[in-house]
């Protein structure tokens, strides 16, 4: 089936262009010349509407095997259509953590007919214990090109190392969310006057800077490609930049919603927003938007975290962290365009974590198309997950994605 997108308005890495008819074959997205054969296509007329190569997010959680009460595979594919997002990277934190070619193959199985197309990442270690090292290259041969502990920092420096050396052999990519367990134990949100004035134990940016400058240098020694995900601090922005400058094979992300929030929005002890890392102060907020801009940080990710109402309805010491940013991914991005604008914030969903995957550029195959003055309510009727841990939910929200192309399919998303 021929779709035929009029009057849309497609944004670059540089610039939103004018409107112009997009056709989509069954294939790839072209623009409509007067000699392409449209036949009984169907037409939509996109005013208003903007689009984009398909997103990609490097980032986000589903429950099963194990863990399915926050959320299931199916429930995430949902979220990820209603997001916009055609490419995932599915974090190893299940039960049991996807650590063989039995998880992979399951996650595999239950996720081929989706509209977006999922990257397994699987554990460096066995049950992410920091100790014994995974099958990295039967996990490959089954299809795994991505390796981390998702959730939890592999801190230990030795299979950090190995890791890297092992990955080398087939191109594979570690991601890591680097930051020092033993310097952040205990704490529970960003340290400073807010935590101290809260009575609450705070967790230092150092813990995290610590962390970046000891697997920076094993990657100098070591070699390979390291991903660090999402960065908080200014501190470890810095030293990212300057290992891109120096030419190691280092990329970063950043949560989406690390870009709106601080920690003074903590002060009535939400638990939707403990988060980790956690919202640090206006300051750190301003790096990381330097880090967007300068392309020290190549990538925004969603680091969709669902957890079930009860695990979040407690007293904010006892509440786990995590924040589902999946059904509020295209609000966000309105929320945060008056700073950025759009050709930033898009290259960093599409450009940019291609970069990281490494995917060699082919023909426009995928389409994201949103409404950014599209008004409606985040509640239970427009919810796909089973999970609600938001600090938006129950509120009115301004943008949704409307149409998706990906994997030769077209879907029309209805929120």
């Amino acid at each position: 089936m021929s779709v035929i997108f009029q009057s849309l308005k497609i944004i670059t890495d540089k610039e939103i262009l004018e409107p112009a008819d997009y056709v989509f074959d069954g294939k790839s997205i072209q623009l409509q010349s007067s000699d392409t054969d449209t036949g009984d296509a169907t037409r939509i007329d996109c005013t208003g509407l903007l689009g984009s190569e398909g997103w990609i997010d490097l980032r986000c959680f589903a429950g099963e095997p194990g863990l399915e009460h926050r959320e299931t595979l199916e429930s995430l594919g949902a979220c990820l259509k209603n997001a916009g997002i055609v490419e995932a990277v599915l974090l190893p934190n299940t039960f049991p953590p996807v650590q063989s070619k039995n998880e992979v193959s399951y996650i595999q199985s239950r996720a081929k007919d989706f509209l977006a197309t999922i990257h397994v990442q699987a554990a460096v270690t066995k049950n992410m214990e920091g100790e014994d090292l995974t099958e990295m290259l039967d996990l490959y041969h089954n299809g795994v090109r991505i390796f981390g502990e998702g959730l939890v920092p592999l801190s230990h420096s030795d299979r950090m190392m190995k890791a890297l050396q092992y990955l080398q052999k087939f191109n594979g990519t570690l991601f890591d969310h680097s930051y020092d367990p033993l310097m952040a134990i205990f704490g529970h949100m960003h340290e400073g006057v807010v935590s101290t004035t809260m009575g609450v134990k705070g967790i230092p940016d150092i813990a995290e800077e610590v962390a970046v400058r000891k697997n920076l240098e094993i990657l100098r020694y070591a070699g390979g490609h390291l991903h660090f995900q999402t960065l908080s601090t200014i501190g470890a922005v810095e030293q990212i930049r300057q290992a891109k400058q120096e030419g190691l094979s280092v990329t970063a992300d950043v949560s989406l919603y690390q870009l709106l929030f601080t920690d003074t929005d903590l002060t009535d002890f939400d638990t939707s927003l403990k988060v980790l890392p956690p919202f640090r102060e206006q300051a750190q907020k301003e790096a990381l938007v330097e880090g967007l801009k300068d392309g020290t940080i190549d990538a925004i990710v969603s680091n969709h975290v669902p957890h079930d109402y009860d695990a979040k309805n407690m007293e904010f010491d006892l509440a786990p962290f995590g924040m589902a940013g999946l059904q509020t991914f295209v609000p966000a991005l309105v929320e945060l365009e008056p700073d950025l604008g759009y050709p930033l914030l898009i290259s960093k969903l599409t450009k940019g974590p291609a970069k990281v995957l490494k995917k060699a550029s082919t023909s426009w195959d995928s389409l994201t198309v949103f409404d950014p003055h599209a008004e409606w309510e985040f509640d239970q009727p427009t919810n796909p997950s089973p999970s609600s841990n938001s600090p938006w939910f129950g509120k009115g929200l301004k943008g949704s994605v409307k149409f998706v192309v990906n994997k030769g399919k077209f879907e029309e998303v209805n929120v």
